[in-house]
């Protein structure tokens, strides 16, 4: 179901950021109690998702079950962190994730072939995957890895995107430097249909930069910094946790990682 942007003036309570919120456990050093240490505790903040990697998805959704009554979900990414891999890896990865229990997908399209301006190619792997996880009622996000592409490159990947009927686009994967700003998410909003939403990935680490985000009509936050934000979220209060007008916010920091 699309969330639709936050109205300018919009308050926000401490479980409204956490219902925003993708935590990201990506990095390739995590061993497994890692995972299931920080899934156990992120499910206890009843965050929105833990976007874990493929390999993890099975154990992400054990370990939330043994917290009592979480509503958070399993979120996996496809073809991470370059968008390289083919167009039938990323069907058989997304098929596997599903079947070990993953509610969301964020796949990487294939960056090269969108700076060659192969724009079929590049939604037809979309669709590929949006079918797969819209067969079983599955979002999928597409993250476009901002940093690499030019304006055009970006207009080019949201409309593939639309056109392959994907869910949400989404700024970055964290692992090619630079991270979302507040120009990126404007020109993913004013470039794709109302049905889509948009997902900034990469250096939103404070809540002046998420209402930044939430103006320019973000409604997804891909971060590893979920408990400082929810610590900030409950000591600033409602009071604290305003949507600004487009334009009058403080731009996020841009980062190489979540």
């Amino acid at each position: 179901m699309t969330r639709p942007p936050f109205a300018p003036g919009s308050t926000l309570s401490v479980q409204d950021v956490a219902d925003l919120i993708d935590h990201a456990l990506l990095k390739p050093e995590l061993t497994p109690d890692d995972v299931a240490t920080s899934v156990r505790e992120l499910a206890a903040q009843r965050i929105w998702s833990v976007c874990v990697r493929p390999s993890d998805v099975a154990l992400a959704k054990a370990t939330i079950a043994e917290v009592e009554d979480s509503p958070t979900r399993v979120c996996t990414v496809i073809g991470f962190p370059h968008g390289t891999t083919s167009t039938a890896a990323k069907v058989a990865e997304s098929q596997q994730a599903l079947a070990d229990g993953a509610t969301e997908l964020d796949m990487v399209l294939n960056i090269g072939r969108l700076r060659g301006r192969d724009i079929a190619a590049v939604r037809d792997d979309i669709a590929a995957v949006v079918e797969v996880g819209h067969a079983v009622g599955v979002i999928v996000k597409v993250i476009f890895e901002t940093a690499l592409l030019d304006e055009r490159a970006k207009i080019d990947a949201c409309r593939a995107c639309a056109d392959a009927g994907a869910d949400f686009t989404k700024t970055a994967t964290g692992f090619a430097g630079g991270g979302a700003t507040l120009a990126d998410v404007a020109l993913m909003r004013a470039n794709t249909p109302e049905r889509m939403e948009v997902k900034a990935s990469g250096g939103v680490r404070d809540i002046p930069a998420l209402l930044a985000m939430l103006a320019e009509g973000v409604t997804r936050i891909g971060t590893s910094s979920t408990a400082g934000l929810l610590a900030e979220a409950e000591q600033v209060g409602p009071e604290g946790l305003v949507v600004p007008e487009p334009g009058q916010a403080t731009e996020a920091r841009p980062s190489a990682t979540y």
